[in-house]
């Protein structure tokens, strides 16, 4: 099975479940042009704990391995938990949406593609490199760099800088910022 199944079975349970979601991490970094290998799938979601319970109860057991005590420990915590698809191996991260003000928008932004024949909700370029960011800072992560600094110089000035630069000061991502204009400028 390959990894288009994998995340339209997912996407399609989580629709079933009535879960907003988008698609982010190494696979929207795909879709903006900067190819890398990954051995997981980022989604976002915004759900509740009942909707979450729906989901998990849509995943079949000899299929899918999750933890329905972890899911609701990260909707209380605003963090993440995992799906793995038995079959194949792949880790699904799914992220709760944060309540903060970047999350909320980030995710009212997210725009419905065609992902290489699969109909799916994704993050924004500009605000896919302001999570890059962000996840560079918490992780000291140069792949996330990598990664950001790809999407910037592919689209270029296809991006909303403004509210590019808005996010980085509001989050205080300046270093991380640098860190990638260096190269997409050079």
């Amino acid at each position: 099975m390959s990894f288009l199944e994998v995340l339209r079975r997912i996407t399609s349970a989580l629709d079933d479940a009535g879960i907003a979601y988008m698609l982010t991490g190494s696979f929207a970094s795909v879709y903006y042009g900067s190819p890398r290998s990954t051995q997981d799938i980022d989604i976002v979601i915004s759900a509740g704990a009942q909707e979450l319970q729906d989901f998990l109860a849509r995943l079949p057991g000899e299929d899918y391995y999750a933890e329905p005590a972890a899911a609701l420990e990260a909707h209380r915590n605003e963090s993440l938990f995992n799906v793995i698809d038995i079959k194949t191996g792949w880790k699904i991260d799914l992220i709760i949406r944060k309540s903060r003000a970047f999350s909320r928008g980030e995710f009212s932004r997210r725009l419905k593609v065609d992902y290489q024949g699969t109909s799916l909700f994704i993050a924004t370029a500009e605000d896919l490199i302001v999570a890059k960011l962000e996840w560079a800072k918490l992780g000291e992560s140069e792949r996330q760099i990598s990664d950001a600094a790809a999407i910037l110089q592919l689209r270029g000035s296809l991006l909303d800088r403004a509210y590019i630069e808005k996010w980085v000061d509001g989050l205080g991502l300046i270093e991380q910022w640098k860190r990638l204009s260096k190269p997409a400028s050079g």
